[in-house]
């Protein structure tokens, strides 16, 4: 359900679900998935900054740890190496998201199926083209692997309430890009439903409850972040983003006001100390601070070739091979002659098996 405010989120809550009268408890611990956020292309690093500086502004004993999800999940949950494809895929956790997806995904489209065949197969409904294909999809779906999705959920579910007890909050990305434009590509708006349900499988499959909290606007698109608590931990939940929601809103009002305030005369070299700290961070391997760093130079200067490839070069080393691709384009339309933008967009093309692009 949506609300206006936590107060009426919080109390629809109680009626909805029924839940018993209890003290108030905040919670003790607070999870940061930072690989949840290294999925993101949505200031990552500020609205983790957001979450962290709301806990520790806050009263109580609350602590902030750091966790690589995707390499829980894969120590946690055995069943999920079926979905594996028998290749080593770069990143272990970051693997270990996409095949909860693949399974979340296949038992969605099996439990349609069972739910909704007939009634499809008998009305005929007129459907859109993108949603027709799932359709079809998901009624062409077999029993094959599905009690493995149901025992990854199972132990999905354990996990995650071993992982969040009865004082823990999980905070991830609600959404991992902006929403996708009118006229999209398709394999962009492949790329955004891959990377959404990416994070939005972690509760469908492990039956946390989920809030997510807006936190403002990011080029006139909504910005929010998610807090989860274990299967059950609703009232907890419920609780705790009445606590922290203040907060919250105050840091990310801070956050969006404090941004480089650079003259025009200094906003040239303002982006040329971002393209360094980017060269750093690249050489460090640290590659999300690198893209940050990039996408920072090219707010202040969109017309720098290098910046745009520099990023692309970033992203190739995340896998963000979409994104790659077009900041290659983008640099290309800059400078025609950039030759390492020509090379990384033929990388990008094809790790996506573009060949034939590749090839050009």
């Amino acid at each position: 359900w949506f609300a206006r405010d936590p107060n009426v989120l919080r109390r629809v809550g109680h009626v909805l679900l029924q839940l018993p009268l209890s003290d108030f408890r905040r919670p003790r611990r607070i999870l940061i998935a930072d690989d949840c956020f290294q999925l993101s292309k949505i200031l990552t690093e500020k609205i983790v900054d957001v979450v962290a500086r709301s806990v520790e502004n806050h009263p109580g004993r609350q602590v902030v740890n750091h966790i690589n999800l995707g390499q829980y999940i894969t120590s946690k949950v055995p069943t999920l190496k079926i979905f594996r494809d028998g290749e080593k895929r770069n990143g272990e956790g970051n693997s270990a998201l996409k095949d909860l997806c693949s399974a979340f995904e296949l038992l969605q489209r099996y439990e349609f199926k069972m739910n909704h065949e007939d009634w499809v197969n008998t009305v005929k409904p007129n459907m859109g083209p993108g949603i027709l294909v799932r359709v079809r999809a998901a009624l062409e779906t077999t029993e094959e692997k599905i009690q493995s999705c149901l025992r990854i959920r199972n132990e999905m579910r354990e996990a995650l309430c071993k992982l969040l007890k009865d004082d823990g909050i999980l905070v991830i990305p609600t959404v991992p890009m902006s929403p996708p434009i009118l006229k999209s590509k398709e394999r962009q708006l492949e790329e955004f439903r891959s990377r959404a349900f990416s994070v939005l499988s972690i509760s469908g499959m492990s039956g946390c409850c989920q809030v997510s909290v807006p936190l403002g606007k990011h080029e006139g698109c909504p910005l929010a972040v998610s807090l989860m608590a274990r299967h059950g931990g609703d009232r907890f939940l419920l609780d705790t983003i009445l606590d922290l929601h203040p907060s919250l809103q105050e840091q990310a009002e801070i956050a969006s006001n404090t941004g480089p305030s650079v003259s025009d005369g200094n906003q040239i070299e303002a982006a040329e100390n971002y393209k360094e700290k980017g060269n750093a961070a690249y050489k460090g391997k640290q590659f999300h601070r690198a893209v940050n760093f990039y996408s920072e130079a090219i707010k202040l200067n969109d017309r720098n070739a290098t910046y745009y490839s520099n990023r692309a070069a970033a992203c190739l080393e995340l896998g963000r091979f979409h994104q790659a691709e077009e900041d290659c384009s983008k640099a290309i339309e800059i400078e025609k002659k950039n030759v390492k933008a020509y090379l990384r967009r033929g990388t990008a093309r094809e790790m996506l098996s573009y060949y034939k692009d590749a090839i050009e």
